[in-house]
């Protein structure tokens, strides 16, 4: 256990580098046959075992993150990262290593591909009984409205998850009056995934009693991956079921997206950024 306590974010950024590679081929198709709608690939195994449950192992209690819940969400968040275990922020920035970023820019194709070092909307997620994430589109560009999001990383660290527990990332390639496409968040998975103005995605409601964790990162890009894209709020729809809700949260984005035009940066700066001792 002590060479896992002291592994290094160059330490964990090699053995994803490894994996992947190991994998490069068949995911470079997988996101190439996909990227038209919504690219995506995903990869299992990505780190040996032990060291993925010793990260799930650490995870902040409930206590210590932000609950998000409204008709959009119900989850919980933390992005403070040294407040946390050390090893979560050495794995949040392996993520960010050039090596990890160079292969995974390889493998989509896009020439110009950034990490973001201040977690904006990234870091550690958990999501218990009953919570869920309805769908969404992400927030199209950085903090500072300078960069294009265009990858979201996810990598899912809760040992033995049943893809019967619920809590797995959906996308919906044809939109929301077609079927959508369920990507499980098993054990030690990390899926990658285009966001654009066409990436609408959500996460099933979760129905075990159990806690289903997730380390996340997003890259950006001076260009966007859809010449269609237009800047736009994180917009959430309410699932085909339900009406309602679904006239709810498009006024919601209505109203959020206007005060983004009148306020760049938002009424309020957006608190899901990091702010190390370092900043």
């Amino acid at each position: 256990m002590n060479s896992i306590t002291s592994l290094q974010r160059t330490d964990l950024a090699q053995l994803i580098v490894n994996r992947i590679s190991q994998e490069k081929d068949r995911i470079k198709i997988q996101y190439e046959v996909s990227k038209n709608q919504i690219g995506y690939f995903f990869i299992d195994d990505l780190l040996p075992p032990e060291i993925t449950e010793y990260i799930n192992s650490q995870f902040p209690s409930k206590v210590a993150m932000v609950l998000k819940k409204s008709l959009r969400e119900n989850k919980y968040i933390a992005v403070q990262m040294d407040e946390y275990a050390r090893v979560l922020e050495e794995l949040i920035y392996a993520f960010q290593d050039d090596r990890v970023v160079n292969l995974i820019k390889n493998i989509c194709e896009i020439d110009d591909l950034q990490p973001d070092e201040n977690l904006y909307a990234g870091g550690l997620s958990s999501m218990q009984h009953n919570q869920f994430l309805n769908p969404h589109l992400d927030n199209s560009h950085d903090k500072e409205r300078n960069r294009w999001r265009v990858l979201n990383l996810l990598f899912y660290v809760t040992p033995n998850w049943k893809d019967s527990n619920g809590g797995h990332l959906e996308i919906w390639p044809e939109g929301l009056k077609q079927d959508q496409t369920t990507l499980y968040s098993r054990f030690n998975r990390l899926i990658v995934m285009a966001t654009h103005d066409k990436s609408w995605h959500s996460v099933s409601p979760v129905v075990a009693d159990a806690s289903r964790n997730c380390v996340s990162n997003y890259y950006f890009s001076n260009t966007a991956l859809s010449n269609t894209d237009k800047f736009h709020v994180t917009t959430f729809r309410g699932r085909p079921h339900q009406k309602l809700r679904n006239h709810i949260l498009k006024f919601d984005s209505f109203l959020r997206m206007n005060l983004r035009k009148l306020f760049k940066k938002g009424v309020i700066e957006n608190p899901h950024v990091y702010k190390s001792d370092k900043d």
